[in-house]
């Protein structure tokens, strides 16, 4: 499955850890999930802290239940919510961590704000929120080849329509603050674009943002790009997916070197 895959890569990425937060959690300890799909970070980060004899309650939402899986333990709850609007007051005050991954082209600035918003309410005092996006450089990626740029061009073209925010690892650090947080800090990841599917049990150490993720993540778009219009570069689904292609054709061989800039930025609500 694409967002497993999409999980194990960003796993890899932060040397393993499913959890970078220095959250310290105990037996009943209540975690929320934003965006779960699959519901595979919930299941594994579950599993490691029972290892160690520690019992969590884990809240796993999404706006869509069609990724949710048939089978979990009784401590996994999943449920259909929006990360922007969260129950009220059942959840105020109640979860000792809050984790979400790659929500960056489902937001715009006001989204975002109310977002980290109701993080901030829902979240226990002293209790921690981790949030992990991607930088869109897409001037940068450009240069990886012509198709490439025609397909940034798209890019810049449908993440301007959406407002979506292109640099959330100097955004969000200023907006958590801004929501009342404290001990912000981001930390970076980068990965080389390019070359084929590296297996990530074999070589942890020779990460890179294969070909694959890269044609799989403008996949992605394809949807919002095709009901748009195509902003005058393309006008067929058929279209797309060969400009797609064909971009991931010139990272696969690409000679100049460009990077995906991965970031978790984590904050804690403050002991009152």
């Amino acid at each position: 499955h694409r967002l497993d895959a999409q999980h194990r890569f960003i796993t890899t990425l932060f040397e393993g850890k499913l959890s970078t937060a220095p959250t310290n959690l105990t037996t009943g300890d209540r975690v929320l999930e934003s965006a779960a799909g699959t519901g595979i970070w919930a299941l594994e980060f579950f599993e490691e802290n029972r290892a160690d004899g520690v019992i969590l309650d884990i809240e796993c939402i999404d706006i869509s239940s069609a990724q949710f899986p048939a089978n979990h333990p009784p401590e996994l709850h999943f449920s259909i919510h929006s990360i922007v609007n969260l129950p009220s007051p059942d959840w105020s005050d109640i979860f000792a961590y809050a984790h979400q991954r790659l929500l960056l082209f489902a937001m715009n600035e006001s989204l975002w704000r109310s977002a980290v918003s109701e993080l901030f309410r829902v979240i226990r005092p002293g209790g921690w929120v981790e949030l992990v996006e991607i930088d869109l450089d897409l001037d940068g990626w450009s240069v990886l080849g012509p198709d490439t740029a025609r397909l940034m061009s798209l890019g810049t073209a449908l993440f301007d329509a959406k407002g979506v925010i292109r640099d959330l690892s100097v955004y969000l650090p200023g907006t958590l603050k801004d929501a009342g947080f404290v001990e912000v800090r981001c930390e970076p990841r980068r990965v080389l674009i390019g070359g084929e599917a590296i297996h990530v049990h074999e070589f942890p150490t020779a990460l890179t943002y294969s070909s694959e993720l890269w044609r799989e993540g403008w996949m992605g778009m394809k949807g919002p790009v095709v009901e748009a219009g195509g902003y005058g570069i393309i006008e067929t689904v058929e279209e797309y997916e060969a400009l797609v292609e064909a971009s991931a054709r010139e990272c696969r061989f690409a000679s100049k070197q460009q990077y995906v800039n991965f970031h978790t930025t984590m904050a804690q609500k403050p002991v009152m």
